[in-house]
């Protein structure tokens, strides 16, 4: 494998090679050259390390000087085409080409009328590729003023607003300008650059008047990116935008485009890709909103938020949009409200699973907070800063006004539930991890005082005391927490806590998203508590509980034995969590373990064992431990016999052979030679 990539290299380096000699001795053939041209440019396709090793033989400065210099158009247009997509493959490639030399023949291209619009296209792909997330590119088509030229174009492409792509001269046209748009926006964004963003502003009045007389998907969606790209966490930019009207343009857009989404599905997701500039627009100057309110754009956004064909992300950008209308903006907060768009909300909150999408329709909620709460008073306190004579009106117009007060106190008191329930949730979660912490340490104390019984120490009238105490807080421990899971009360609060709007929606009817979350929550809950028990348990064996090992007589080495407590103690932890979740718990008391009677009796490994498996009502955990034993002892009983056939001499191995074939055991030569089984 090593030697056929070996092979693969060798014979891209030896075409590269070749291709550069052909360009270099065909000069005068055109036709040959822009065949060469295309043919590096589709190994350094295929190969990333094309590129460089094609920048290391000089070829890279060659084709660029040849894109300078050659005569023939279709010379030029492939060598440019050829530095844009190698740049584009390789960084390293890219750092080399971007200088300013480069830049400054770009811009030649560009503003020399005897270049063909292809021509100009290629110029511009190498511009956008030296730019794009390189920020020295972005000061470079700056500082050499080829920025200057890329607006110039952006005005003048285009000179006619009826877009007829069917025409060969005016499709191709458009493409330059398009691919001018595509190079704006790395110029001013991809890092941002303030600079740029200052000098692309100068665009936004022949902008406007795009969005204004064509409104096409091919003119919409580029101007907008440019728009949206331009003005990016800049204010200035931003307010240089709206006094230009910029925002109201978008904004009759945007009524447009929503009137158009019920018959077209295109229309509709061109209304979100307004909505997002708009956004961009107020992001950083939420009292702009005031501009919005003029044309209800935030009931034209509820609408568009039904729009079944909608995914996830862009019903988003919607939610998003109309938290940054309603932060600073009492009329679209009343507009949002009168359009039933709180429900809206709580209903995304309640359906949606993703997590963004939820932060935002939270974000509506509590910026409509005071609105509401406003409403839910009377109309005499509620005021947009009008006269009387206006709320007059306004109560005139609105016949059913009671019909909303009424819904503003149902969601008012909602929210006021939801702010309750995640405060019981906090109280509830450290009572949880009390609860289990103390479970954890009960049930461990318990099972160490067991096991220093079973390896043979006679217990102590001391011992006796704490494992009575110990069993008795045992038992109290699990009847609070037996009783915890069993109160109706208790329950639904636990609940409520794992979603708080979950639980708000449950209480309007909806059954279904509720089960889902509780079911999560339980679920989550008693993870974590097995966890917690696993790792307590383990840690404490390993640090306190070490078995004797056992003493094999002519053994030269001793071979390490497990902690019969560590091998039981996953078993030890699901059976008690799986009882204390069952309803036997009050079963249990009707036939008492022989194990759990005799606590304070005189024991010791031998008789316990014995008492233990003579009862025939043991206890769950007494149970688990007579059967982890009964194993441990088995597997112990075969490593000792193993063991002993590996140290004997020939001759007692021979003997102890004849014994355990008899006994039907398996016999092991050394070296692992021969194996019989009876």
């Amino acid at each position: 494998m090593a030697s056929e990539d070996t092979k693969n290299i060798q014979e891209m380096k030896t075409d590269l090679n070749l291709l550069l000699e052909c360009l270099k001795y065909q000069m005068d053939n055109p036709f040959s050259q822009k065949e060469a041209l295309v043919t590096i440019f589709s190994i350094c396709q295929q190969n990333s390390n094309a590129g460089v090793y094609f920048r290391e033989i000089g070829g890279l400065m060659f084709v660029k000087n040849l894109a300078k210099s050659s005569k023939h158009s279709m010379v030029k247009e492939a060598a440019l085409y050829t530095l844009g997509a190698v740049a584009e493959q390789n960084v390293y490639c890219q750092q080399t080409l971007c200088t300013s030399e480069l830049f400054e023949d770009l811009t030649w291209f560009l503003s020399n009328d005897d270049s063909n619009t292809n021509l100009k296209r290629m110029s511009v792909y190498v511009i956008l590729v030296l730019v794009s997330n390189n920020r020295t590119g972005q000061t470079l088509v700056r500082e050499t003023g080829c920025i200057t030229v890329l607006t110039q174009l952006f005005r003048t492409v285009l000179s006619k607003y009826e877009l007829n792509l069917l025409d060969e001269n005016a499709f191709q046209s458009y493409q330059l300008w398009s691919s001018v748009c595509s190079t704006l926006c790395v110029c001013v964004n991809n890092p941002q650059n303030d600079e740029n963003q200052m000098l692309c502003c100068s665009l936004f009045p022949h902008a406007n008047d795009w969005l204004i007389n064509c409104v096409k998907p091919e003119i919409i969606r580029p101007v907008c990116s440019f728009i949206g790209l331009t003005l990016a966490n800049n204010t200035y930019v931003q307010k240089y935008f709206i006094s230009v009207g910029g925002l109201d343009v978008l904004s009759q857009v945007l009524v447009q485009l929503e009137s158009d989404s019920h018959k077209t599905l295109s229309s509709a997701k061109l209304a979100v890709v307004v909505t997002k500039t708009v956004d961009a627009c107020i992001a950083d100057n939420p009292t702009f909103g005031v501009i919005l309110s003029k044309y209800h754009i935030v009931s034209k956004l509820l609408t568009l938020l039904l729009h079944e064909s909608l995914d996830s992300g862009e019903k988003f950008s919607i939610i998003l949009t109309l938290g940054h209308c309603t932060e600073d903006c009492e009329e679209n907060q009343y507009d949002l409200f009168k359009n039933n768009g709180l429900p809206l909300m709580i209903q995304a909150l309640t359906e949606s699973q993703s997590e963004e999408l939820n932060k935002a329709a939270t974000f509506v909620l509590h910026n409509c907070k005071k609105i509401t709460e406003k409403l839910s008073l009377s109309l005499g306190e509620y005021s947009f800063d009008e006269n009387e004579e206006q709320l007059k009106d306004i109560n005139m117009k609105e016949k059913n006004l009671e019909e909303y007060w009424k819904k503003a106190k149902e969601i008012l008191h909602r929210i006021e539930q939801l702010e309750r329930e995640r405060n019981e949730e906090k109280l509830q979660r450290e009572k949880d991890k009390h609860n289990v912490s103390s479970m954890n340490i009960n049930i461990q104390n318990t099972l160490k005082h067991l096991h220093a019984d079973s390896i043979g120490r006679g217990p102590t009238a001391e011992d006796k005391d704490k494992s009575k105490s110990r069993k008795l807080q045992s038992y109290q421990s699990h009847g609070v927490l037996s009783t915890a899971c069993t109160n109706d009360h208790q329950m639904k609060t636990v609940l409520k806590s794992a979603n708080p709007v979950t639980a708000c929606y449950r209480e309007s009817g909806q059954n279904k998203n509720l089960c889902k979350a509780n079911s999560s929550y339980n679920q989550n809950l008693q993870e974590g508590t097995t966890f917690e028990k696993k790792n307590s348990v383990s840690q404490s064996s390993d640090r306190v509980f070490k078995h004797p090992v056992p003493v094999v007589k002519n053994r030269k080495q001793q071979l390490p034995v497990t902690d019969p407590f560590t091998l039981c103690s996953d078993i030890i932890n699901k059976e008690v969590i799986s009882f204390l979740a069952s309803n036997n718990h009050s079963k249990m008391l009707k036939y008492r373990c022989s194990g759990c009677i005799a606590v304070g009796k005189s024991l010791n490994s031998r008789n316990f064992s014995k008492l233990l498996h003579s009862c025939p009502y043991q206890c769950d955990r007494h149970k688990v431990i007579v059967e982890a034993e009964d194993r441990y002892k088995s597997e112990l009983r075969k490593s000792l016999i193993c063991n002993k056939k590996i140290l004997l001499t020939p001759r007692r191995r021979r003997q102890l052979s004849h014994e355990s074939t008899a006994s039907g055991e398996i016999i092991m030569e050394p070296f692992g030679k021969t194996v019989s089984v009876r």
